[in-house]
């Protein structure tokens, strides 16, 4: 008998459910551990995912479980004017890993939230009201973060905040300036801004990057470019927000993503891997920015705004990371899968690319490598043998591109669970070829 045939439980999900994007999978997760999720068969289900890009330790992390369980006990919530020992003891723990000029934070629940309050005081803070961002980004389903997100979501709902612009996104797979056969996006991002300056009614205030571009297909920025944008956003007044919602806590093979480039973000938001997988954000700014904008009223009064639990689990994601060597793990662990997802495009002419970094992978499906046509079909295809052999991938479609799946194991998924993956993957790749 098949569990996941709950008639019982899947009528009352089609009665009262909202439905917010995309089917529901067929099944009734009962529990969750390390990198596999257990459905109500029993049936283990690898987890490539991490949740929603999340669970940087794992599933139920024995100490996670520990410090939620300690904090239920003793402090959970609080009215937003008071103030507690695991919010400043994060606050202070997070800018000690932080470059100066990353030394205040505000901690909240999401990651559209710290986007929120990120763009809100970019606008305070530099007078003016206009927000740019990446034509393939994903900064939230809120009000300003959904007017930035444009990768999805921005048909039938009216128009978007007054101000809101886009430039390319930088694709080397796909690239469109080119100058003797090799890739310009420094050309590339020249005329974007020509462009944006043109549109601008002289209210610039600030630009928000994702280093990674995840729901836009996992496009990585160029090695430079971040300067780059920087430079460009400086020259007109402009901050730049730097969204670190999936690219922070190590995932990518550095505790944050901006450190290979070697710039300082005006500020800086993470939310998902910071409480691996629990309702955490925090917007980092500078002291004088912080100022400037406390001089100014900023009002950012949330009903979960420093709240102690979510603060305490922080804190102590922040400390396994560190203790436990994952960073480290995220680039050994990423380039084993890497390598293995590298093996298989050189098997099945179906991959057309394999990009990002350490744990943060994209692999983008197409009709071959020839002509880079998208294959979406086939990407649907792969994504259903995998669940049906197993193994949780997560597959995003956009127009011009084919499907790219994300793949993003915890940071704590040993070799085994790597190959377990990959296996799992070749097979499924090999069923749509019969």
């Amino acid at each position: 008998m098949d569990m996941n045939n709950d008639t019982h439980f899947w009528h009352n999900a089609q009665q009262h459910l909202i439905r917010y994007g995309g089917k529901f999978e067929k099944l009734i997760i009962e529990s969750a551990k390390g990198s596999f999720l257990y459905d109500a068969n029993h049936r283990a289900i690898l987890d490539f995912t991490s949740g929603q890009m999340s669970a940087v330790l794992g599933h139920c992390h024995p100490e996670i479980a520990e410090t939620i369980s300690h904090s239920s006990h003793t402090l959970d919530h609080l009215f937003s004017g008071m103030l507690s020992r695991p919010v400043i003891d994060l606050a202070t723990a997070l800018t000690k890993t932080l470059p100066d000029g990353l030394d205040r934070c505000i901690f909240l629940s999401t990651g559209a939230e710290s986007n929120e309050a990120a763009i809100r005081m970019g606008k305070l803070v530099t007078g003016k009201y206009e927000i740019v961002s990446f034509a393939q980004s994903w900064h939230g389903m809120t009000g300003a973060a959904a007017s930035a997100t444009y990768s999805a979501g921005r048909k039938g709902i009216g128009p978007s905040a007054v101000g809101s612009f886009a430039i390319p996104t930088p694709f080397p797979y796909r690239p469109r300036f080119e100058k003797n056969g090799v890739y310009d996006w420094a050309a590339e991002l020249d005329y974007a801004f020509d462009l944006i300056d043109q549109q601008s009614t002289g209210n610039l205030a600030a630009f928000i990057a994702e280093p990674i571009l995840s729901s836009g297909g996992i496009i990585d920025l160029p090695v430079g470019y971040l300067a780059a944008l920087q430079k460009k956003c400086h020259e007109r007044g402009m901050l730049l927000i730097v969204d670190e919602a999936q690219t922070g806590m190590g995932r990518t093979g550095l505790l944050y993503a901006f450190e290979r480039d070697k710039i300082v973000p005006d500020i800086l938001t993470l939310s998902k891997t910071l409480g691996a997988g629990l309702p955490l954000a925090a917007t980092i700014t500078s002291a004088a920015i912080e100022e400037k904008a406390h001089e100014r009223g900023y009002l950012f009064y949330t009903t979960h705004v420093s709240d102690p639990m979510p603060a305490a689990v922080g804190l102590k994601v922040l400390e396994i990371v560190q203790r436990d060597g994952l960073i480290e793990r995220a680039r050994t662990m990423g380039a084993r899968l890497q390598s293995g997802l590298g093996a298989l495009q050189q098997r099945y002419d179906c991959i057309g690319d394999i990009r990002g970094r350490g744990l943060l992978l994209g692999m983008e499906i197409v009709k071959d490598r020839q002509s880079k046509l998208p294959d979406n079909d086939r990407g649907e295809a792969i994504t259903r043998a995998c669940m049906e052999m197993g193994l949780s991938m997560n597959v995003v479609q956009l127009p011009g591109m084919g499907g790219v799946f994300r793949i993003a194991p915890p940071l704590t998924v040993s070799e085994s669970e790597i190959d377990l993956g990959i296996d799992i993957i070749r097979r499924a790749i090999e069923k749509t070829y019969t």
